[in-house]
């Protein structure tokens, strides 16, 4: 029988068992057995028997002998350490027990983009990988690789994400240290810089809308761009809050997983130009005869904006769609959703609307935030928002 000190690895004796096939090992106070399988060796610690009587290994598997005898030594080490050691555990289900478990009283906005960039950059690359067998280098490679395509902020969401997993893996006694804590994340490519449409864009786009009726959402984004409300007040809006009669419509500064976001304080209520109420009109008319068609598959949340069955819509869904509007406008595909706000401030701000009625108009606390924010679309001005749009659309009709 062969003796080793689980932290050393050196042999204490060398007796192996009668027999030849099958060699027994001591390492630290755990007895192990060596023997050949397929086409190397496995190994087997012994741990007993559970309550029910069942017998209790841990196995582990080499091509040679020293390499599962290696593996075994560091499994006892696991063991001794309180380390749970299932050795198939990989990233990818150390990344999605975090996703499941470790995400809980966030924004469903945030959970969402956490999934998307999990699956999109996370899992395809190193997911395979067995959590334990995952070093800084392995790390520092791939972050280098993510960097070549990746914004530095993405990057640095990837990273976090990966980092937050094995962390939450830790507590859970199935890894004994975080490599994600030892790498620097490198820089990436330059973000997705914002940009706004001019009039004549803007314009362009509504009359792409207009003209075609291919788009479930083009009430979304007339709402959108002639209104200033952020995407993900789009998102969670409610027929409730729409009085087409009034022409207004109740947005909320955000969607939280805690507390009622319905506070005087989150709640702003936005006059509507007339061509966003005609939008808004039609669009009921369609979802009456989408709820129709879905019969019983559709599920209530009396979202304004809503998948075919009436399910939440989620970011990328909107970017998708929204991406083939403008493409549609002859406007090309590089915009994203969020681009219609700073749409919005821009034209208001070129046609003096003063920053203090543009910042009560997008939601914002101060025009110091307003200015902060939208500093490439604000410029010195005077006047207020659907009044203020209404006539600006006349106009350009009247001049087109």
């Amino acid at each position: 029988m062969v003796r080793l000190d689980s932290g050393s690895g050196h042999a204490r004796s060398d007796r192996q068992e009668k027999g030849g096939n099958r060699m027994k090992i001591i390492i630290g106070k755990y007895e192990a057995s060596i023997y050949p399988e397929g086409d190397g060796f496995t190994g087997a610690i012994s741990l007993g028997f559970d309550a029910t009587g069942k017998r209790q290994r841990v196995k582990r598997k080499g091509k040679t002998k020293a390499q599962v005898r290696d593996r075994l030594r560091e499994a006892v080490e696991d063991l001794e350490a309180g380390i749970k050691t299932e050795v198939r555990y990989s990233v990818e289900d150390a990344v999605n027990d975090f996703l499941e478990k470790g995400l809980k009283g966030k924004a469903k906005s945030t959970i969402d983009n956490y999934r998307s960039l999990a699956r999109k950059n996370l899992i395809p690359q190193i997911g395979a990988v067995k959590l334990k067998e995952l070093t800084a280098d392995h790390l520092d490679k791939w972050l280098d690789e993510r960097a070549e395509e990746l914004s530095t902020r993405s990057l640095r969401l990837v990273h976090q994400i990966l980092e937050r997993a094995i962390r939450q893996a830790q507590a859970r006694d199935r890894v004994r240290r975080n490599v994600a804590s030892l790498v620097i994340v490198p820089e990436g490519q330059e973000g997705h810089p914002s940009k706004a449409m001019t009039l004549e864009q803007a314009v362009k786009l509504l009359e792409a809308l207009r003209t075609t009726a291919e788009f479930r959402l083009s009430a979304y984004v007339v709402l959108s761009l002639l209104a200033g409300i952020r995407t993900e007040e789009a998102r969670a809006l409610t027929w409730p809050e729409v009085d087409l009669k009034a022409r207004t419509v109740a947005v909320y500064r955000s969607v939280r997983a805690k507390g009622d976001t319905k506070t005087k304080r989150s709640r702003r209520v936005l006059k509507l130009p007339k061509k966003a109420v005609e939008a808004l009109r039609a669009h009921h008319r369609r979802q009456a005869a989408e709820r129709l068609q879905a019969g019983e598959k559709w599920q209530d949340h009396d979202l304004v904006f809503c998948r075919e069955d009436g399910t939440p819509l989620d970011r990328w869904q909107v970017r998708r769609e929204f991406q083939k509007i403008t493409t549609l406008a002859g406007l090309g595909e590089d915009w994203t959703p969020r681009e219609l706000r700073h749409s919005f401030v821009s034209i208001l701000s070129a046609h003096d609307v003063p920053v203090e009625d543009i910042s009560d108009l997008v939601g914002h606390v101060s025009t110091h935030v307003t200015e902060t924010v939208y500093r490439h679309e604000i410029r010195p001005a005077l006047t207020k928002g659907a009044q203020a749009m209404d006539k600006i659309l006349k106009r350009q009709s009247r001049s087109a």
